[in-house]
């Protein structure tokens, strides 16, 4: 945790720069199990990777749509916590049955949902997180745009009972201004911190981690 703010890196796909996270205080390391994507990692890459992570930090098994075999195998490599995106259309039958395989608690359900969409009120109801992306009509998530903070704001305002994650084009630049503007306390950083997608650029990871700091220090200094 940075000064209350809990940080999740994602699409990490080596030792070298979790490590790195790990060493920056990051609360979440989040590793892509999506073949689309291109940080993505099979079960088996990060079986790999598993016995030499840092311990104490929460993996994060991000996901789309999966089946109950790909779930039962992300669960089955002892990953903390299961990303789930999916689209609207996506039976809540099987946000059901993904929320009681894998709990509640460690559900964090991502949809694809328009910001001027409502936000269903079953989400809210099968998992205790909801991680809010910039919308995009072709890809999950991975976009590298930045989302309506204002809007994030008044999700979480609306469901204060719902843990939220802010998450999309987060980068050393931004970071002040997202916490700022939305009032977050997980953020999601992947595509602001990288080189190449899946490469981590660590002077970036630390200057979010930075900005991190330095807004919450004024924020702070502001209501003294």
């Amino acid at each position: 945790m940075i000064d209350g703010v809990r940080l999740k890196f994602c699409g990490l796909t080596s030792l070298v720069d979790a490590n790195f996270a790990d060493a920056l205080g990051a609360d979440y390391l989040g590793f892509i199990l999506y073949p689309k994507s291109p940080r993505g990692l099979s079960v088996r890459d990060f079986e790999n990777l598993k016995p030499n992570l840092p311990r104490g930090r929460k993996l994060v098994a991000v996901m789309v749509e999966p089946s109950d075999v790909e779930l039962i195998a992300a669960k089955e490599s002892g990953f903390d916590r299961f990303q789930i995106h999916f689209s609207t259309e996506f039976p809540i039958e099987r946000i059901e049955g993904i929320s009681k395989q894998v709990g509640r608690d460690r559900l964090w359900l991502v949809p694809k949902r328009h910001p001027e969409s409502p936000m269903d009120e079953r989400w809210l109801k099968w998992a205790e997180t909801i991680l809010v992306d910039t919308f995009s009509a072709n890809e999950f998530g991975g976009s590298g745009k930045t989302g309506n903070w204002s809007e994030f704001a008044r999700l979480q305002s609306d469901h204060p009972t719902t843990k939220w994650i802010l998450a999309g084009g987060l980068n050393p630049e931004n970071i002040g201004d997202a916490l700022t503007q939305s009032g977050a306390r997980l953020v999601d950083v992947n595509s602001g911190v990288e080189i190449a997608p899946g490469i981590k650029d660590h002077a970036k990871m630390k200057a979010v981690v930075l900005g991190i700091h330095k807004q919450r220090t004024s924020s702070t200094n502001a209501h003294e």
